[in-house]
């Protein structure tokens, strides 16, 4: 029992990365309408921003506020610059050939700036646990758990509570609407990109930080996770992303430790997930469904 305990907690650190870049990927679908193939190296890219700031002597947490930042300018200029060209082109596959482009691109420069060295970010929560009736559950795992909280409260707060967000979700809902009312829909697409960019920017920190070591190829697995994730949970749930992120975290984490007989089953998992979910429920656990009028 022990055991099935410390690896339901491993699973949920797990999920919070994979629940976090879901949410990233689900942001710029519900705004955009795009699958960003591009966002495990974008995060990538910002993770490497915070091995280099805390390596120039920035404390952790700052050098991931600042990673934070410079991922959400990235992901402002990238929509505005890379994306809007092709966004309104009549066939999508434009927009899929760019951010696969994208994904070659930013891994690309990632390793000609920072080299093909294992790098390491410092422990963002302490190392020690609490022992709560009798197992040991790791201020790291709360930490984390208490991160992902904090995102879904703030996005709740940006989205329902203020204009931005009212304009946000209308420009998701109907652009063209949108335009008619005044809102600029421009501004509001690179802010959804911006917003993604950053908490994909946190989740790679997150994963990063610690006794993990990431190299050019890290974000690649995280990133199927993360849309397995988003695609059990729907693709237009904030909601759906997070508890999806723990569903794939957890299980994952059970599978290796109890399917130990069947070597690469813990890669077969988030697409065998992918398939069961297309098949059985398209719109995901708890996607809405579109109803057109004939």
């Amino acid at each position: 029992m022990d055991l099935f305990i410390a690896q339901f907690l491993n699973g949920v650190s797990a999920g919070v990365v994979y629940g976090s870049v879901a949410l990233a990927l689900v942001l710029i679908y519900r705004s955009t309408g795009i699958l960003n193939f591009a966002q495990g190296e974008m995060a990538l890219f910002a993770t490497y921003m915070t091995w280099q700031f805390t390596d120039w002597g920035i404390g952790v947490v700052g050098a991931i506020a600042l990673s934070m930042a410079f991922a959400f300018v990235a992901g402002a200029v990238i929509e505005r610059v890379l994306i809007r060209p092709v966004e309104g082109a009549h066939n999508p596959l434009n927009v899929v050939i760019v951010t696969l482009g994208m994904f070659l691109a930013i891994n690309a420069l990632a390793l000609i700036i920072f080299g093909t060295t294992e790098r390491k970010v410092p422990y963002v929560f302490p190392t020690n646990s609490w022992d709560v009736l009798g197992t040991n559950v790791a201020k790291e795992t709360v930490g984390m758990a208490a991160v992902l909280v904090a995102e879904c409260v703030l996005l709740w707060a940006l989205l329902q509570k203020t204009k931005i967000g009212l304009r946000l979700r209308a420009v998701a809902s109907n652009p063209d609407s949108s335009r008619l009312v005044g809102i600029n829909t421009g501004a509001m697409l690179m802010l959804g990109w911006g917003l993604a960019s950053a908490i994909g920017a946190l989740a790679g920190s997150l994963f990063a930080a610690g006794e993990t070591a990431f190299a050019g190829s890290s974000m690649q697995i995280i990133l199927v996770y993360a849309f397995a994730a988003a695609a059990l949970g729907g693709f237009d749930s904030l909601v759906g992303a997070v508890v999806g992120g723990l569903i794939v975290g957890i299980a994952n984490a059970l599978t290796i430790e109890y399917v130990d007989f069947l070597e690469g089953i813990e890669l077969a998992l988030p697409l065998g997930l992918i398939l069961a979910v297309l098949l059985i429920r398209p719109n995901g656990l708890f996607g809405s469904r579109r109803v057109e009028r004939v």
